[in-house]
């Protein structure tokens, strides 16, 4: 395990380029996705083990759906697989203080895949040592107008006037409104681009790109991370 001087408070993870690692050998592409899960499982035990508040990652897009019906199939099963695991793994997620959530539109997601998440989020609702955010069906625009209709209807029900949103306000009706927002957002995939994801928190967030593909990524790339977060200079607009 590194050793630190400062860790990020939350980090968000763009799972990316596991296609591509599945081509590399010749495998399909599912087979990338399956490795992709176990990397995940890896990486978010080990932000738990160095203490990390909340880490988040980018699981399905809301414009995932435009890929082939075989390989959204193969996506929604592995999802199936993750969370009957959860529910196996039950006392030892409960040992490592995860509070597993899932934000994103869940409204067009399979309904068996929906009762399996709402379970796992109650079994882990009152841990707090690190929280698991899988965005799934998930979009930053789909996020910000998701926000801006909670507080339309408060306003239109005579409980809020327009005047009262700030930002601040704002930020408590996103998905992620209970915690910081993410310190440094990680891109590995060689893409230069953060693809709709956390698109009102990252404002401010550090960027971190890699070539290595999502399914290489190993506890050594995330101390990398660390040591290059802890080397910037984060100003927040001032000097």
């Amino acid at each position: 395990m590194g050793t630190f001087s400062v860790l990020p408070r939350h980090i968000g993870i763009i799972m990316d380029g596991n296609g591509r690692w599945a081509k590399q050998r010749g495998l399909v592409r599912t087979e990338g996705h399956k490795q992709g899960a176990k990397v995940f499982r890896d990486i978010a035990t080990y932000c738990s083990e160095l203490g990390i508040e909340a880490v988040t990652f980018y699981a399905f897009s809301t414009e995932n759906w435009r890929r082939p019906e075989t390989e959204v199939d193969a996506i929604m099963d592995i999802f199936r697989d993750f969370l009957d695991e959860l529910e196996r793994r039950e006392s030892e997620n409960e040992e490592m203080g995860f509070r597993i959530r899932f934000i994103g539109d869940m409204s067009r997601l399979p309904a068996d895949i929906v009762s399996l998440i709402r379970i796992t989020e109650q079994r882990s609702a009152d841990k707090r040592r690190t929280t698991v955010n899988v965005a799934v069906n998930y979009g930053g625009r789909q996020e910000i107008v998701h926000a801006a209709r909670e507080l339309a209807e408060l306003a239109a029900a005579g409980k809020l006037q327009p005047d009262e949103i700030t930002e601040e306000l704002f930020a408590r009706h996103t998905y992620t409104g209970d915690l910081p927002d993410p310190d440094v957002i990680i891109r590995p995939s060689g893409e230069l681009r953060l693809s709709n994801f956390l698109t009102w928190q990252s404002a401010y967030s550090e960027l971190w790109f890699s070539d290595v593909l999502w399914p290489d990524f190993t506890r050594a790339d995330l101390d990398q991370v660390i040591h290059d977060f802890e080397k910037r200079n984060r100003r927040f607009g001032g000097v």
